[in-house]
């Protein structure tokens, strides 16, 4: 079998894994010199699975996809154990390893996208006809989200959630059954916020964040201000003050005002052109592989395209004050082990996909 590559696709995820490494490292310059060594294991650990995944047939991934699940299931009740999982800022989201902590939520992203996958491709059919072939996966993949309330992490719970209602939409599910189920959980969800001060506090602090700069608001404030003084060319790689400890998490969950000071309207535009390309050309596979009756492929990448395209537009829009501050990282941008560990293995399932595809 002759190695084939989506060379636009590729070239244009390292283009965006360059530009995250810079910007990493100009923020860990300025807040904890440490973090670039240790972006630097996550980056070679994020290569290596990378690698692996794209090895592996996409006929055992499929022959697994119930399996997965049960993973997904197992890693999020682990990490509730007391004396197993880790808390921290009062959530308990990690397993402590030998030098490294484990968050299952991201871990349950890719095995979650193949168990839906492999459903879809046995009964896409039915979804758009049966009912419960249509509210079983959505029950399959709401009890990991349920699990993962309990840490809590909601913001990874939404994304699931809708990433997987899509998914089903785009399998055929009809109009008014996708409705449904987007209004059911929507309602679910905003009585979670309802009944969680925390979380309502987060989203009066988004409507107004000026009202509250110097408490609920100040992140969003602290990011808005990162956006004006940026300006149209950026005030220079590594000449931000944001990240001077005013912009919190500067290097996770606010990467992206960091790039808007630094690189300014072309370097924040810039990054939007990448990531619609990036997951355009991984939405045009999907649709190849449909269209030639590979439809664990097909699902797949659908899956992996919408999760990753959600959770992007999610982390820009919290960025800019356009959707309410939540923890959710950049792909493939923002610092950290676990989600650019997981991006990367999602990609290579999307490589792997246009190899064998290419191949037969």
């Amino acid at each position: 079998m002759t190695l084939r590559i989506d060379y636009p696709l590729v070239m244009t995820w390292l283009l965006i894994l360059a530009l995250g490494t810079v910007m990493v490292t100009s923020t860990g310059i300025a807040v904890d010199t440490s973090l670039l060594p240790r972006q630097g294991v996550y980056l070679a650990l994020a290569l290596a699975s990378f690698t692996v995944v794209v090895l592996v047939p996409l006929a055992i991934w499929e022959s697994a996809h119930r399996l997965c699940w049960l993973a997904a299931v197992a890693l999020c009740v682990l990490v509730l154990i007391p004396g197993i999982g880790l808390e921290a800022k009062g959530a308990q989201r990690w397993i402590p390893l030998s030098g490294f902590t484990l968050q299952p939520a991201e871990t349950a992203k890719f095995f979650l996208l193949v168990y839906l996958a492999g459903y879809l491709a046995r009964f896409d059919e039915q979804v758009a006809e049966d009912t419960a072939a249509l509210l079983k996966p959505m029950g399959m993949v709401a009890a990991v989200a349920a699990l993962l309330l309990l840490q809590p992490d909601f913001g990874t719970a939404v994304l699931l959630m809708a990433a997987t209602s899509a998914l089903l939409f785009v399998a055929g599910a009809r109009l008014r059954h996708y409705l449904f189920i987007v209004v059911v959980a929507s309602l679910g969800f905003l009585t979670l916020v309802y009944l969680e001060p925390y979380r309502m506090a987060r989203v009066w602090s988004f409507l107004d964040p000026w009202a509250d700069a110097n408490d609920g608001g100040y992140q969003l404030t602290q990011s808005l201000i990162a956006f004006g003084r940026g300006e149209t060319l950026g005030l220079g790689l590594g000449e931000g003050i944001q990240k001077l400890a005013y912009l919190p998490e500067a290097e996770t969950d606010f990467i992206y005002a960091v790039i808007a000071e630094e690189l300014g309207l072309v370097g924040a535009v810039t990054v939007i052109g990448l990531f619609t390309f990036f997951i355009l050309r991984m939405l045009r596979i999907a649709r190849l592989s449909i269209k030639a009756e590979r439809r664990f492929s097909g699902y797949l990448v659908y899956g992996i395209a919408l999760l990753l395209g959600l959770q992007a537009l999610v982390s820009l829009g919290v960025n800019t004050g356009v959707l309410p501050t939540k923890g959710l990282t950049l792909p493939f941008v923002s610092y950290g082990g676990n989600s650019l560990i997981v991006c990367c293995a999602m990609l290579g399932l999307v490589c792997r996909v246009w190899w064998e595809a290419e191949d037969g």
